[in-house]
C-alpha cells in the first residue's frame, strides 16, 4: 500500500512537470502583460467618448486575459488530486501549485472588477450625458 502511494506521488510529480509549462506561461503573461494593462484602466478619462474608447480597448484585452484565466484554471483543475497527498516530497510542489492558484485567482478577480467598473462608469456617463442633453433642451424651450 505504501509502495502504491509512493508510485501515485511520483506520477503526480511527473504530471505536475507537464502542466507546469502551462502555469509558467500563464504566470509570465499575467506578470508581464496582464497586470500592466489592468493598471492602465485604473485612471479612466472624463469624457464619454474617451470612456467608450477605453471600454473598447479593455474588451479586446479582456478576451485575451479571459483565455489565459481559462487555461490557468484548466491546468489547476488537472492538479486537484494533489489535495490528497501530504508527504514531504510532494510539499514543495503543493506550495508552487498554491502560488499559481493565488496569482491566478487574484488576477481573475481584478479582471472581473475592472470589467464591472468600466461598464458601470460608461453607463453612468451615458446617463449624465442624457440628463445634460435634456437640460439643454429644456433651457431652449424656456427661451422660446
Amino acid at each position: 500500500m505504501l509502495s502504491n502511494k509512493r508510485i501515485q506521488e511520483l506520477e503526480l510529480v511527473m504530471e505536475f512537470e507537464k502542466v507546469e509549462e502551462c502555469f509558467k506561461e500563464v504566470s509570465s503573461w499575467i506578470e508581464n502583460v496582464g497586470r500592466k494593462r489592468l493598471k492602465e484602466t485604473i485612471n479612466l478619462d472624463d469624457s464619454l467618448e474617451m470612456l467608450l474608447q477605453a471600454q473598447k480597448q479593455f474588451r479586446e484585452f479582456d478576451l485575451v486575459a479571459s483565455e489565459y484565466c481559462r487555461r490557468g484554471q484548466e491546468a489547476l483543475k488537472k492538479m486537484d488530486r494533489w489535495e490528497d497527498f501530504s508527504s514531504v516530497d510532494v510539499h514543495s510542489y503543493r506550495v508552487k501549485l498554491q502560488t499559481y492558484r493565488d496569482q491566478l485567482e487574484e488576477f481573475c478577480t481584478q479582471l472581473d472588477e475592472n470589467r464591472h467598473r468600466i461598464c458601470e462608469t460608461v453607463r453612468l456617463y451615458e446617463f449624465f450625458d442624457k440628463v445634460r442633453q435634456g437640460i439643454c433642451c429644456m433651457e431652449e424651450g424656456v427661451k422660446s
